[in-house]
């Protein structure tokens, strides 16, 4: 049986256009948040930094400050977008995110207990640490809305993810208090890119990629399962299986954003939207587009939040949160039908 999604809007030659039109639009951001900042530096210096043909404190700031933090925006923007695409897709929720479903607060809530009772534990252990709180959240968050009689709805499961999110955040802020690490757990869970090491990349890049490259190796599957389960089921498609599979990826991805940058929530929520008014539904075309744009729209929220209020610095969750809430409510007003 041949599946042909007739809704998508884009054929691929122009989605290869609008590919091409989104890795401009990373390369210049890009550009733009490590030539801009705090401190005046030039392109020809960033030039320079970028084929080690320079020295200097400029030449150093670009390496080991602007450089790592721009890859961080890069590979966190994608991340979190694209875990934000596969949750829609496979709950065929559009308020899905992985900030609103507890997966990041379930991340923070692990990340804070292996500080305090495992205060030698390397960054690796955290990173692990981080996969195993964000599958707990989210285990939580799909518990507790399947308790209703009456099944999911989005509604619901919104709820749910507040109140879970709440506990855990509480139960983070608890751990620090009662075991006095509070300055080491904020580091982590302020949501922000301040003092991102190459080192820390290093080991966070490769789980990424490797979740970013199974997503699109189940693009198709995802985009016939965010249309109804009969349809998968008919076109001999093994739900649970890839469902298991979706699950693990954006444990991974989200797990992986957290270790790194800490709690920025609605970025995978909005991304995705864009992305599908733009191109349809097709999850082939969505998620490397949601990859770039999300990747793209962090550099453009850091940089923002580094020269809002020069030489001081705005957190980048509160420059994503002031755009992420009202397109929320937007969702919200215009699929209000579908929340009973």
């Amino acid at each position: 049986m041949k599946f042909d999604l007739k809704k998508n809007k884009v054929n691929s030659l122009s989605f290869s256009f609008i590919l091409l039109a989104s890795l401009l639009i990373l390369v210049a951001s890009f550009f733009l948040a490590v030539v801009f900042g705090a401190a005046e530096i030039s392109a020809a210096q960033v030039w320079q930094a970028l084929t080690a043909s320079g020295t200097g404190d400029d030449i150093l700031i670009i390496q080991e400050i602007r450089l790592p933090r721009a890859v961080a925006a890069v590979v966190v923007g994608a991340a979190l977008a694209v875990a934000g695409a596969i949750m829609q897709g496979m709950t065929r929720n559009p308020l899905a995110d992985p900030g609103l479903f507890g997966l990041t607060a379930g991340a923070n809530a692990a990340l804070a207990l292996a500080i305090a009772l495992f205060p030698a534990l390397n960054y690796f252990g955290n990173i692990l640490a981080s996969f195993i709180g964000a599958a707990v959240g989210a285990g939580l968050v799909f518990g507790i809305s399947s308790l209703n009689k009456k099944g999911f709805s989005p509604f619901r499961i919104v709820l749910a993810g507040s109140a879970v999110s709440t506990f855990l955040y509480a139960l983070a802020k608890g751990i620090s208090l009662y075991f006095q690490i509070s300055k080491n757990v904020s580091m982590w869970t302020a949501g922000g890119l301040v003092g991102i090491s190459w080192t820390q990349l290093k080991l966070i890049i490769p789980f990424v990629l490797v979740g970013l490259a199974a997503t699109f190796f189940l693009s198709r599957q995802l985009t016939i399962l965010s249309l109804k389960e009969e349809i998968a089921v008919g076109l001999g498609q093994n739900i649970f299986r890839i469902k298991v599979f979706l699950f693990i990826i954006i444990i991974v991805l989200t797990g992986a954003s957290v270790a790194l940058v800490g709690n920025i929530v609605f970025l995978g929520l909005m991304i995705p939207h864009i992305v599908r008014a733009a191109v349809g539904r097709d999850y082939r075309f969505v998620l490397p587009l949601s990859a770039l744009s999300g990747s793209a729209f962090m550099l453009l929220a850091d940089l923002l939040a580094r020269t809002i209020n020069a030489p001081y610095e705005t957190p980048v969750v509160a420059v994503v949160a002031m755009l992420g809430l009202p397109f929320f409510l937007i969702i919200v007003n215009k699929r209000r039908r579908d929340f009973a």
